[in-house]
């Protein structure tokens, strides 16, 4: 199955924060996935990392 990528923009609305969050959430949490980049000015989130990401979150405060 093909990976899913998405920007800093779907990131927002996913989680419900402004666009900068998940840049600040790389920068401050080293369990954050790494984001791609794609090309020159395309720089995207694997979405199987992400949900592996929520998932270690969820258990973790479980």
């Amino acid at each position: 199955m093909p990976e899913t990528y998405l920007s800093d923009l779907q990131l927002s609305a996913r989680y419900g924060v402004h666009r900068t969050t998940p840049w600040r959430w790389y920068n401050d949490d080293e369990t954050f996935p790494k984001p791609v980049k794609l090309s020159p000015g395309c720089t995207r989130w694997k979405l199987s990392e992400l949900e592996t990401w929520e998932a270690n979150k969820a258990s973790s405060v479980a």
